[in-house]
């Protein structure tokens, strides 16, 4: 918090329009920057819900929360940026008026958030959390809902990484790997999940064709994993062919290049030094 003038209203008002001041410095330097439009939108709850998979969820009631983990709306609410400061002269009457109640030290109601992973998001209370931390608090009570989903919501900075959850949470459904095997397919382009997951269906399908029996699909993943991705990956690593991409990346491209090439579903030394040849 700044310090006080001694006049709690006019301190209240210089907080808004100090918050407005940086919220438009901020705005002028994203644009400068050439940086995406949703670095400074808050996450909409109901879609990182929806890309991650809702499971369950459990009121835990009042715990004190830091505010740099709020991250995201439910409401979707247009009034603040991604760091609550107000985007408009249309929220003052009712900011000032909570300035001032914090600034003559008068109690304020705790917020109410959803809580997924570390991450918190505001079902009520956008007005509080702007003024605490326009007023440099680094903390504030909450009324917290855990919101238990099958993906684990980290790596999720802006609204563009929800797509990439969202192909991964449907890929883990046709390919429903587990364990070690699901955290060591990681992809960075959502629609190499779509691909992935194609690709593994094919092999499941080739599989089955030739035991000549009806294979489900959580086996279909495990032996894919077991019998095909750990072995090539391994061969792919001593051949020095993985680079910068993560370990299912070079997989699946070496997997389609392979087919393209030489129109072959094996694996030995003479694909692997045709597909070197190719890098």
């Amino acid at each position: 918090m700044t310090r006080p003038t001694g006049f709690p209203r006019a301190d209240a008002e210089n907080d808004f329009l100090r918050a407005r001041r940086r919220q438009v410095l901020s705005r002028l330097s994203t644009w400068l920057r050439r940086e995406p439009d949703d670095v400074n939108i808050m996450l909409p709850f109901h879609e990182v819900v929806q890309a991650l998979g809702y499971v369950s969820e459990t009121r835990i009631g009042t715990r004190v929360i830091t505010l740099d983990s709020i991250v995201g709306t439910v409401d979707r609410s247009r009034d603040f940026d991604r760091r609550f400061r107000p985007t408009s002269a249309r929220v003052r009457q009712r900011w000032e008026r909570l300035a001032l109640a914090a600034r003559r030290g008068e109690a304020i109601p705790p917020i109410e958030v959803y809580r997924i992973g570390e991450l918190h998001f505001i079902i009520d209370g956008h007005h509080r959390v702007s003024v605490a931390l326009a007023q440099g608090l680094s903390t504030i009570e909450a009324s917290v809902t855990v919101v238990r989903t099958k993906l684990d919501p980290s790596g999720i900075r802006y609204r563009g990484d929800l797509i990439v959850k969202d192909y991964r949470r449907l890929f883990l459904e046709r390919v429903p790997l587990s364990g070690h095997a699901r955290a060591s397919v990681l992809m960075t382009d959502p629609w190499n999940y779509a691909q992935l997951g194609e690709h593994v269906e094919a092999w499941g399908f080739r599989l089955m064709q030739d035991e000549g029996r009806f294979t489900d699909r959580a086996t279909v993943a495990q032996r894919w994993f077991d019998e095909e991705f750990t072995p090539v990956v391994a061969m792919l690593r001593q051949a020095d062919l993985i680079g910068d991409r993560t370990e299912a990346e070079a997989y699946l491209w070496v997997a389609c290049e392979r087919y393209r090439l030489i129109r072959t579903h094996r694996w030995d030394e003479e694909v692997i030094e045709t597909l070197r040849a190719q890098q």
